[in-house]
């Protein structure tokens, strides 16, 4: 059944599940894209810091507040931005809000 869904505990250490929405399938994605997906966060979860090697992953925001930690700086994250961790930097995600934090997650290979 597509979309497919999957829920993980701890990604990258973090607290809770997250819950992804793959928006394409691996054969729609090609060689130089790892995932497209809509990720859910409820209040307290996290992705924790983990750093990316070989590609980059970029966040846009629809719904709900956090904390990023974008390579060591931590900032605000609310809906509308957009953020960017390039190869051989690291990031990670805190739903620090009362409601879901929802984002879309694309993963581009070098």
């Amino acid at each position: 059944m597509f979309p497919k869904i999957e829920i993980a505990h701890s990604v990258a250490g973090g607290n809770g599940d997250t819950v992804k929405k793959h928006l394409l399938t691996a054969e729609e994605l090609n060689d130089k894209t790892r995932m497209f997906a809509e990720i859910t966060l409820a209040p307290g979860c996290s992705i924790g810091y983990h750093e990316h090697r070989g590609e980059s992953e970029t966040y846009y925001i629809l719904s709900g507040t956090g904390t990023y930690n974008d390579n060591g700086e931590i900032r605000s994250v609310a809906p509308g931005d957009v953020t960017f961790t390039p190869s051989g930097k690291g990031h990670g995600l805190e739903n620090t809000g009362t409601g879901n934090l929802v984002f879309i997650a694309l993963i581009l290979r070098d």
